[in-house]
């Protein structure tokens, strides 16, 4: 029998609106329970969408821990949508065959490999369609006759070497043991094709695509499968499916986001960086599969493209963000702009499409990712998924702008505190995002480690800042930074801050500063340096010494392209001096800083360093850290997350909203809302 999960049952309900009596701020329990709109796939004809929703088990009443699961729904009409697969299946990659009467996904069945499965649209049961032995399948699309499916799985099992590893000869040799990806080729029909054809491909491929033709594939691969090569050295090769030849490699000169291909097999849509040097792919470019040439569209422009697809007419539609905006572009097939759609108030992260028919997924100040559909003269929201949102009083969010010193403007996302700002400034909690290519947009902002309407509950402003270094402002803006750790892009924190104060909306002296990545060197870097400024920080996986940051992460040549500009050993003083440690002289912010201790990324070192340094050589200010077992770079588990946000706002209690920077530190082990089956204190 098929078990529907909550959002499931939701779907299609009449949601009856709370009154003002049961209005309630928003919890680190509310956190732990949201759901989302995860991937989008809209049927070739557009009559349906699938999508799925992700979550967490919800830790706060009990729910074993574990990492985001997903659950399949498929709509066809607004509010009217139902769950296609039993609750015990969590699926991924989801797309719908050729002639839309299927809907494929990835999934491991109990002890086997990841496969393609298939779900009859019309009803029927879901079935195994293509695998390949002893090896997951990570990615696939299909033929466009249906009568093939391609599959990228894992590299094969060395047999002999994990019989050695099963006598404890285990040892791993660092970044020599590379496992390539395969290409495989598989008919579909009543029986899984058991001889799957190999393709060869070239070097580690991470993604791919079938051209409407049939007769090629674009295929993004790098030299290895090392983080700092898919930033520095992917490629878009060009292969020819029947002999498996490479005709083309587009030589692109930077990052590689999103690839599409155009209905009529001759042209492609690449987003990438203008040079080597740019931080991000932004640049929305037209692509010659046969000459490899790149037409620009949008370069030189002060914003980002984020994801891009083609309409059925050839058209193509491209996701715009324009600082915390963002909007929908209609590019014709010669590249001239043919309709500006305004986003509204939706924040769009990505863009489907199935006919003509657009689908994106959005969220908005008061709501996670939905599924939305352009209607030719309105966004329609389609789903509906946590309805408790509407009993929760929400402080008031606004895109916020400000000059910096040096007369620059700058742009972020502000949330008040609920029932507003209070006489002399609310405490101000600045939340910095990573990157620093990266920025925020004016839509959901609140998360296991950003404080959001969390903190606005608890009576505290929220600012978001896209401090220089930040992308969607054009590619000048973004390098900003580049050759200057510390300044001006920290500057510009602080200059947020000042301009907050003088507009009444912050307490100078109740200013906190929080951020992960990037923003955890922000935060380091405001609790060391600008110590003065902060009156309470919360690190995650930062940065504290950038000469052994070089050292120790997996992206050195990234660094150097898109951040420094310079290696450590051109001038070690220099980037001594734009790390933290250096500056612990001057820390008197208490601190709490947590790091996942198998993060790759950002060495769970950067955070001992940062502790022992202000340990000892500033024994009285507050220092904490807290390691998480088994996370990376950043939390992917339920507990942990949960527990990351409790330490977060009880860190910002004692020492920011007190303004107290001597309180005494709060118990090492919070006070955590485990359910009725946590079965222990």
């Amino acid at each position: 029998m098929l078990k529907l999960t909550k959002s499931a049952l939701l779907a299609g309900a009449l949601i009856t609106p709370f009154t003002a009596a049961q209005a309630r701020v928003m919890t680190a329990e509310d956190v732990a329970k949201l759901e989302s709109v995860g991937q989008i796939a809209v049927s070739p004809d557009g009559t349906r969408i699938a999508y799925t929703v992700a979550s967490l088990p919800d830790v706060t009443s009990g729910e074993e821990d574990g990492t985001t699961r997903q659950e399949l729904m498929v709509a066809w009409e607004k509010d009217q949508a139902r769950a296609f697969l039993p609750e015990d299946i969590s699926p991924s990659t989801v797309k719908f065959s050729p002639d839309g009467r299927m809907i494929a996904f990835i999934w491991a069945n109990d002890g086997e490999k990841r496969a393609v499965w298939g779900l009859p649209i019309d009803g029927g049961a879901y079935r195994k369609l293509a695998a390949v032995d002893g090896a997951h399948v990570r990615s696939y699309d299909f033929s466009p006759d249906g009568s093939m499916v391609h599959l990228l799985v894992a590299a094969a099992e060395d047999k002999g070497r994990s019989g050695e590893s099963k006598k404890g000869f285990d040892a791993v040799v660092y970044e020599e043991e590379a496992q390539l990806n395969r290409l495989f080729s598989a008919r579909l029909g009543d029986e899984i094709d058991a001889n799957p054809r190999s393709v060869a491909i070239p070097g580690y491929v991470s993604a791919f695509q079938v051209a409407p033709n049939g007769q090629w594939a674009a295929v993004e691969s790098a030299p290895t499968p090392q983080v700092d090569d898919s930033y520095t050295s992917k490629r878009v090769h060009i292969v020819d499916l029947a002999s498996g030849d490479v005709t083309r490699v587009v030589e692109t000169p930077g990052k590689i986001g999103d690839v599409e291909i155009a209905p009529d097999s001759m042209k492609m849509s690449m987003i990438a960086g203008i040079d080597m040097n740019d931080p991000a792919a932004t640049t929305l470019y037209y692509v010659d599969p046969v000459s490899g040439a790149m037409t620009a569209l949008n370069e030189g422009a002060a914003e980002a493209a984020v994801d891009a697809e083609f309409l059925a007419d050839g058209r193509l539609a491209a996701v715009i963000h324009t600082g915390v905006m963002s909007d929908l572009r209609i590019y014709s097939p010669d590249g001239s702009v043919a309709q500006q759609i305004d986003g509204e108030n939706l924040s769009i992260s990505s863009i489907e499409a199935g006919g003509n028919r657009i689908a994106v997924r959005a969220s908005t100040a008061q709501h996670p990712s939905e599924l939305y559909v352009w209607k030719g003269a309105m966004w329609e929201r389609w789903t509906s998924h946590n309805p408790w949102l509407a009993e929760i009083d929400f402080g008031e969010q606004r895109p916020y702008r400000y000059t910096a010193t040096d007369g620059t403007e700058i742009e972020g996302v502000l949330v008040l505190p609920v029932g507003g700002v209070p006489a002399g400034g609310a405490p101000l909690i600045l939340d910095v995002h990573g990157g620093p290519e990266a920025h925020d947009s004016n839509g959901w902002t609140t998360a296991y480690s950003g404080p959001g309407q969390v903190a606005a509950g608890q009576g505290y402003a929220v600012f978001q800042p896209n401090y220089r270094g930040s992308t969607g402002y054009g590619v000048a803006f973004a390098k900003a930074h580049q050759g200057r750790y510390t300044d001006p892009e920290f500057r510009d924190l602080v200059d947020a801050k000042r301009a907050l104060a003088a507009d009444g909306i912050a307490d100078a002296d109740r200013t906190g500063i929080t951020g992960g990545s990037y923003g955890g060197y922000a935060t380091a870097w405001g609790s060391t340096y600008y110590s003065d400024e902060f009156a309470a920080g919360v690190m995650f996986v930062g940065i504290s010494n950038q000469i052994s940051k070089f050292g120790t992460t997996d992206i050195p040549y990234e660094m150097y392209n898109v951040h420094s500009r310079a290696w450590p050993w051109d001038d070690w003083q220099k980037m001594l001096e734009v790390s933290p440690i250096y500056h612990v002289d001057k820390a008197e912010t208490p601190l709490l800083i947590m790091h996942g201790d198998s993060d790759t990324r950002v060495a769970p070192s950067q955070s001992y360093e940062l502790y022992r340094s202000i340990k000892v050589r500033k024994p009285e200010t507050p220092v904490r850290l807290v390691l998480y077992p088994g996370e990376g770079h950043g939390n992917a588990r339920a507990a942990s997350r949960y527990d990351y946000n409790v330490r977060m706002m009880e860190w910002f209690d004692t020492y920011l909203k007190t303004g107290d920077r001597d309180a005494e530190m709060p118990d090492p082990r919070p006070e955590l809302d485990l359910g009725s089956d946590d079965g222990e204190s």
